[in-house]
């Protein structure tokens, strides 16, 4: 099974699932992280995701270096994925206006500013305006 999710993130949706992978996301996407080749007490991955699932996910990122020793992840950046703040809103924006709402109202909905539902509106246009 392969991920649509980018990078680690589908690793670890591979692991786990797209869910996992995207509370991982929303938590830590964006920032710079380490995950140990097990799980451990007291990490965040630990204290999101539980002992158990943090382990697969450990287990299931670790590498074997050419020493022969196990080791995790090292200051990797998660990406953010669909968590992104900007794209959340977008496509809560987006979904009001395909619902009816004026530019307005999907710009109170979306927590955009009016003008970006405008420039979303121009950029959806293909130039030749409606015809029916």
């Amino acid at each position: 099974m392969t991920s649509s999710l980018p990078g680690i993130l589908g690793e670890i949706a591979d692991i786990t699932d797209a869910e996992t992978a995207l509370l991982v996301a929303q938590s830590h996407g964006g920032v710079r992280v380490s995950i140990p080749p097990r799980a451990e007490e007291d990490h965040w991955l630990t204290d999101l995701l539980g002992f158990e699932v943090a382990d697969r996910i450990c287990r299931g990122l670790a590498v074997v270096d050419a020493d022969g020793r196990l080791k995790g992840i090292q200051r990797e950046v998660l990406p953010l994925g669909p968590a992104s703040v900007l794209k959340s809103a977008r496509r809560r924006a987006a979904h009001a206006l395909q619902a009816g709402a004026n530019p307005r109202e999907a710009a109170r909905i979306a927590g955009l500013h009016e003008r970006t539902i405008y420039r979303m509106k121009a950029d959806a246009d293909d130039g030749q305006g409606e015809l029916f």
